[in-house]
């Protein structure tokens, strides 16, 4: 039923309990409201593990997984098969007791997960309580975020410059783990439940299609595109219809998932390592969508670089609403040969950031090829190449204000100082009043200068001012990260404070010094030395020191020689963040990498692993799931 539908009939009921309270049943949907803030999530360990699924991009993967089935197990005839739509969320185990919903928890590393049972209970699709008399029954399923859902959210997002979410999953994710679940209530999130488990099956069920009929009569949202397919030809067939029929659906789906059917055939064929072989998941290929190029603006980045954007005509792509989409550089455009009037494809990298993949079509076969822009649409400066780069760059790396609003937001986000709050837009309000001219004077800021800002009330102020003040003592590879220095990213920060533990001792260091640290060729290390030799960054570091702003000095927190000499780059959804899952490697003795290379030692990949998994499998690098991770550091 619809939102207006439900509310009436809500508050309906919310009447009748007040009217009639000896009636009001424990389990009524009056009761599904957020309660008081939890300390932190505990850890809850599976009955039985969530695994994950094994991936197959094209009709002849599948067709092959299908002949390997019938091949391995000797099958007199082709098994029957239950397609339904992959949805893009997050999964989660629901257990009951007594035919009561008493415990909820997410996939985790599929053998322990989070004990999210407050916030789940303010998920309509999620009942209390159901009516068949079952001892215990645990049912698994994807928590969404409806796709207008997300759109509102982050339109008031914005509005409370606050952080905006890349997409529904992301949201979804994030609204789940609230610590507070009356936030996770107003997040308005759903589920789609696809599996049951019986421990006694005193039902005598014998197939997911049964089960998945009787997870509907329990009063569980399961989704209504389900389908048994006789073979594997039916369920190609399926997979071709939902490719485009997808889109006009009010929730993400980035694929099929093909079951066999019968639980005893299950039974027979087990488990791999990481996943079922008696399932796999069809992925969708990356959607791609006409529209047309209305502008081309170029952005100014913090490094000074000149970025230009294809300002597009709006258009929905794999769920969400683009309007923009980055161009790369200026040779790009020339490569693709793009004008503004033409009509383009535009795709989503990794499902998240919007391309342009080619020119579909050109407004005027005759008109005058984009030109680059000779200066800086900020400041005004003239723009410069650089020798051995594509990017041209503004060269006012000291007032630019563009360049500043970049460098500041890049000094307050989740890698560097991490500062809650901290906004483009309040950044921008900031800069163009005059009250921040460089990062430390962030540390200068009082309450009511905080208060002058648009859309920052007084209560949002004092949080903010906490806020900047609560980052003034970030851990050294943070602090250097945050710096901003040409070259030098978040795993180099984190190398550098640990070959140096101090910011002084870095400040200190020679060209031979730098060098000598794996990773650090002599362009970063020039680069290090230019930026340290600088005056107006040395009086940035001085200013930044008088207003208490001191980066940690490095302990010494290696435990073990363990991974000492291997390489892991980390992909996927793990159970904890990717930067706990780095500094343990790290303690280990290991280095962690952002790319795939035949020098990666292990792929430690999580659920929904990506283009990584791809690369690695492609290279013959070893992938490894959590719980073999787990194994070989001995925790």
């Amino acid at each position: 039923m619809s939102d207006v539908e439900y509310d009436r009939l809500f508050k309906e009921l919310q009447e009748l309990e007040l009217k009639y309270p000896e009636f009001k049943s424990p389990d009524s949907p009056t009761n599904k409201v957020g309660g008081a803030a939890e300390k932190k999530f505990s850890q809850h360990k599976h009955k039985e593990r969530l695994y994950s699924l094994d991936n197959t991009y094209s009709y002849y993967d599948l067709e092959q997984w299908y002949d390997r089935l019938q091949k391995n197990y000797a099958l007199t005839k082709p098994p029957e098969l239950v397609c339904e739509l992959k949805i893009d969320g997050l999964a989660i185990s629901l257990n009951y007791e007594n035919s009561n919903f008493v415990l909820g928890a997410t996939r985790g590393d599929g053998v322990v997960g989070e004990n999210i049972t407050n916030n789940l209970k303010t998920i309509k699709a999620i009942p209390h309580k159901i009516p068949a008399e079952i001892m215990s029954l645990e049912v698994r399923g994807e928590v969404f975020m409806p796709v207008d859902v997300f759109e509102q959210l982050n339109e008031s997002q914005k509005v409370n410059n606050a952080k905006v979410f890349a997409n529904p999953r992301n949201a979804a994710a994030g609204s789940l783990r609230q610590l507070d679940s009356e936030i996770t209530r107003e997040r308005k999130l759903s589920m789609f439940a696809y599996y049951g488990r019986i421990d006694s099956n005193e039902l005598d069920i014998k197939s997911h299609f049964e089960m998945l009929e009787f997870l509907k009569t329990q009063g569980f949202n399961v989704n209504p595109h389900f389908k048994v397919c006789k073979n594997v030809d039916e369920a190609i067939k399926y997979c071709k219809i939902w490719d485009n029929k997808r889109k006009t659906l009010n929730y993400a789906t980035d694929g099929v998932v093909i079951k066999v059917n019968s639980f005893d055939l299950q039974k027979e064929m087990g488990f791999t390592a990481r996943a079922p072989r008696w399932a796999t998941a069809y992925k969708f290929p990356p959607e791609e969508v006409s529209t047309i190029v209305e502008d081309i603006e170029v952005n100014v980045g913090r490094t000074g670089a000149v970025t230009p954007v294809a300002v597009l005509q709006p258009v929905s792509v794999s769920g969400s609403t683009v309007q923009r989409a980055t161009l790369h550089n200026f040779d790009e455009i020339k490569r693709l040969k793009i004008n503004i009037g033409d009509r383009v494809l535009i795709k989503k990298a990794a499902e998240i950031i919007p391309k342009v993949i080619c020119v579909t079509e050109h407004a005027n076969e005759v008109a005058i090829p984009y030109s680059p822009p000779e200066f800086c649409p900020s400041c005004g400066a003239k723009l410069i190449p650089v020798e051995g780069e594509v990017n041209l760059y503004c060269p006012n790396k000291y007032s630019c204000p563009e360049q500043l609003k970049a460098k500041i937001e890049y000094w307050t986000s989740k890698d560097c100082m991490d500062i809650d709050g901290l906004g483009g837009n309040i950044v921008s309000q900031l800069v163009d009043s005059g009250l921040v001219n460089t990062v430390a004077d962030l540390y200068k800021l009082t309450v009511d200068d905080l208060k002058k800002l648009n859309l920052v009330a007084e209560k949002s102020s004092q949080n903010l001012f906490g806020s900047i003040q609560a980052s003034k003592n970030p851990t050294l590879s943070r602090f250097i990260n945050a710096l901003g220095i040409k070259h030098v990213g978040k795993e180099m920060s984190e190398a550098l404070a640990n070959k140096f533990l101090t910011l002084d001792s870095l400040k200190q260091a020679d060209l031979e010094d730098l060098v000598d640290i794996d990773g650090c060729g002599e362009k970063i290390a020039l680069s290090i030395l230019d930026f340290f030799s600088d005056s107006y960054n040395n009086d940035i570091l001085n200013d930044l020191k008088s207003h208490g702003v001191i980066p940690q000095t490095v302990e010494n927190n290696k435990v073990s020689q363990l991974l000492d000499g291997m390489t892991f780059v980390i992909t996927g959804t793990l159970s904890d963040t990717r930067d706990k899952f780095s500094a343990i490697i790290k303690a280990n003795g290991g280095k962690t990498s952002s790319a795939v290379s035949k020098n990666t030692s292990y792929v430690l990949a999580g659920e929904n692993p990506g283009s990584k998994y791809d690369k690695a499998q492609a290279l013959g690098v070893k992938i490894i799931s959590e719980n073999d991770f787990r194994q070989m550091i001995g925790s």
